[in-house]
């Protein structure tokens, strides 16, 4: 993997190309320090990845995504974005742009070069690792053969005529714009909405005012205690597992800081085990494109009490890895890319 480091900040270079130095299978083949030389480095070297920070002179990084698409270099591209409500709406329009995942910037309050070098190095490793081509990956996707003995047989759900109470949502890497086109233009549903996106803080927040725009319903982060209601979309907040629990006849939304369950929080399995104390087999999963396995566990759990499970199929997803895990597990009803995805959802929420 031979990756091009695009920062206006030589401290932030020499972090990044730091925190890539000495990985196995990756490379940094140059640096740039705003996206017009980016650009013409990419012309001229074999460039598999570009890391890419959102705001620089001359050029910033969403122009730079949009040329990088517009001239068809064949990269993946992961942003650096401020942590602040600004830097989480230019992340979301930068992956909507075509960007394949981020990293949110160390701030000001980080405590010296090495600790955020340190994160740095702790988050943006795995999702550049995520992208490089491996036999296991490949591997996952479960042969059409019949399952092995002893192997659990669940009922299965036709996505055309299950009628769920509730839909749970996990996706990862490739999320957000995921999101945005699995949801959009549902205009309103006769059940609650909740969704695990793997984000950090302020960053789900802007997210859930653009599904909001997408879908047409209300969308906000869940709130600790908050009674669920139809009609509205539950996003998990970033740093807390949310879950759901029955208290007499209301369900309400609990948020905790547990311990990250796949190294992430909020984590799908979470949200999904949860969703089965509340709604049994009147649940509905969706697990999108992202890097891991997070999500397999909840839907065993769904498909072992009668629940519905749906899966994006390989060639939509920025990575096969959730929903590869579920399929390489043959527990799922039924795979499609974004656009069955939607009209599911639409068939059920109508």
């Amino acid at each position: 993997m031979r990756v091009l480091v695009v920062d206006d900040s030589v401290v932030f270079r020499s972090a990044i190309k730091s925190a890539l130095d000495g990985a196995p299978n990756i490379e940094v083949v140059g640096t740039a320090n705003n996206g017009k030389i980016a650009l013409q480095k990419l012309a001229q070297s074999s460039v598999d990845l570009v890391t890419l920070d959102m705001e620089m002179p001359e050029m910033g990084g969403l122009e730079t995504i949009k040329e990088i698409k517009k001239a068809k270099f064949k990269v993946k591209i992961i942003i650096f974005s401020a942590h602040t409500t600004r830097g989480s709406e230019l992340a979301l329009e930068a992956l909507l742009a075509g960007a394949d995942d981020f990293v949110a910037k160390p701030g000001a309050s980080e405590s010296g070069y090495e600790h955020a070098a340190a994160r740095i190095k702790g988050e943006l490793l795995p999702k550049v690792m995520q992208f490089i081509p491996q036999k296991e990956q490949v591997s996952r996707v479960a042969p059409t053969v019949a399952a092995p003995s002893g192997k659990p047989v669940y009922p299965s759900r036709d996505m055309v005529t299950f009628r769920p109470s509730a839909l749970v949502i996990g996706s990862s890497t490739g999320g957000p714009p995921a999101l945005e086109n699995a949801l959009k233009g549902l205009g309103s549903s006769n059940m609650p909405i909740f969704i695990a996106q793997h984000m950090p803080p302020v960053f789900t927040v802007s997210l859930a005012r653009r599904l909001q725009e997408a879908s047409g319903i209300v969308a906000a982060e869940g709130r600790d205690g908050e009674e669920v209601m139809p009609n509205r979309i539950y996003v998990a907040p970033g740093d807390f597992h949310m879950a759901l629990i029955k208290s007499g006849t209301k369900t309400l939304i609990r948020l905790n800081r547990d311990p990250p369950r796949n190294s992430v929080r909020p984590a799908v399995d979470v949200l999904f085990e949860t969703a089965v104390d509340v709604y049994g087999a009147k649940t509905m999963a969706f697990v999108l494109t992202g890097m891991g396995e997070d999500g397999l566990v909840g839907a065993r759990a769904i498909k072992k009490i009668g629940g519905g499970v749906m899966i994006q199929e390989k060639t939509s997803c920025v990575v096969f890895g959730m929903p590869g895990a579920i399929h390489a597990d043959e527990v799922y009803d039924a795979m499609g890319d974004l656009d069955e995805i939607n009209k599911v959802i639409k068939r059920m929420t109508s």
